[in-house]
């Protein structure tokens, strides 16, 4: 019996050597760990049978868990098996060792095939693409940290600043975020993404003062989700469409330590979220149970009652409150009909507020170029210029 173990890449199948190839084709049968379902495929084409239950938990095998690996050794046959690490086992693969030395201690024969390391893709995506100034040069990820590191010793400012003063900036910075992606401005998209992770960076580096946490584990923490969540990617699981997705991400938040400290699957929906945002996460989370209106006709139905109880509640001359919570009740409902037409209600209103704000400011030009103010207008010449913004 003979283990190739096997470096597919990055997980192009352009970028599978040849001799991983042939490695491969030797062997006949592979188990392939976390490989993309492009290189799976391209691989059982090239008349290399695919072992699929060979390896159950994938992430543990890679690091090396004595369980996972013996695991793994019981359940091998008599025959040649391939197993195929991303990237380069001598560089990629943490549980080789432990995997070599078990393999060895039953007497069963090892090949090492190198391949195209994981690095080397991510040197191409670090390549800056967007030209900089002359006085500027290129940093790196370490760069980073290391920038952020010295202005926490360094700047008074930075010094001073904890998780929670720091809560503004962040919220600050990903409005900015947003709006450069609604003006359709790239440049503007990239210089805001770099004062986003900068605020990331800034927390990781004041937990890693505290020695709570550090920069590399909100990495871990972030990739071991990815990868927890998609099993459909990095593992053996079929999901047939973005709905069996969904169901299948909220059963494994679910079964995450967080999760199963919810008593509600409306928890961990942020109250600070906008009213509009958030009541739609809500429905959204709500229908993924079924409980939903059928079709956009019934939240019509509901929109128009909603209304109606709100006139009723004015005529009653009822306290503010219960006015209040009728009206409270028709966003609610407006929202359930964004989310019917499939239209995002914080974008809605976002795009309703910079409409009103460009046909106001319209206004207040046009008046001013005739030498008025418009609260010296009247309300009909008011309206005569609200028509005329529209057009």
């Amino acid at each position: 019996m003979f283990v190739r173990i096997v470096g597919l890449g990055p997980g192009d199948p352009g970028l599978l050597t040849l001799g991983s190839l042939e490695a491969l084709r030797a062997s006949r049968r592979a188990a392939l760990m976390l490989a993309p379902a492009e290189l799976t495929d391209y691989i059982a084409s090239q008349g290399v049978e695919i072992v699929r239950d060979l390896i159950s938990d994938p992430a543990l095998f890679v690091r090396g868990s004595t369980e996972a690996i013996n695991a793994v050794i019981l359940s091998l046959s008599k025959d040649d098996i391939a197993i195929g690490v991303l990237g380069n086992p001598l560089s990629d693969f943490p549980g080789l060792p432990q995997l070599v030395r078990a393999l060895e201690a039953r007497g069963i024969r090892t090949e090492i095939v190198p391949g195209v390391p994981r690095d080397t893709l991510s040197a191409a995506i670090a390549m800056p693409l967007v030209p900089l100034p002359p006085a500027s040069v290129h940093h790196t990820w370490n760069d980073l940290i290391e920038i952020m590191a010295r202005l926490r010793r360094s700047c008074p400012w930075d010094r001073e600043q904890t998780h929670r003063t720091l809560v503004p900036y962040l919220i600050e910075e990903t409005y900015e975020v947003v709006e450069a992606i609604e003006n359709a401005d790239e440049a503007a998209l990239c210089e805001e993404l770099g004062d986003l992770l900068l605020q990331i960076v800034f927390h990781a580096q004041i937990g890693s003062e505290s020695g709570r946490f550090t920069s590399a584990d909100v990495i871990d923490a972030l990739s071991n989700k990815m990868i927890r969540r998609h099993p459909h990617v990095f593992g053996e699981a079929v999901i047939e469409d973005v709905d069996a997705q969904w169901k299948n991400w909220e059963r494994l938040k679910a079964e995450e330590a967080t999760g199963r400290k919810r008593r509600s699957r409306l928890e961990g929906i942020p109250k600070h979220l906008g009213a509009l945002q958030r009541g739609q996460r809500m429905q959204e989370k709500a229908a993924r149970v079924g409980f939903d209106w059928p079709a956009v006709e019934q939240v019509l139905d509901k929109l128009v009652e909603e209304l109606r109880e709100l006139a009723d509640a004015r005529r009653a001359k009822q306290d503010d409150p219960h006015v209040r919570e009728e009206l409270g009740d028709v966003f609610f409902t407006l929202v359930n009909l964004s989310r019917a037409l499939g239209i995002d209600a914080e974008a809605a209103m976002r795009d309703a507020n910079e409409k009103f704000y460009k046909r106001f400011s319209f206004m207040e030009a046009r008046a001013a170029k005739e030498g008025k103010s418009l609260a010296e207008m009247s309300l009909d010449e008011l309206e005569e210029l609200w028509k005329l913004a529209k057009t």
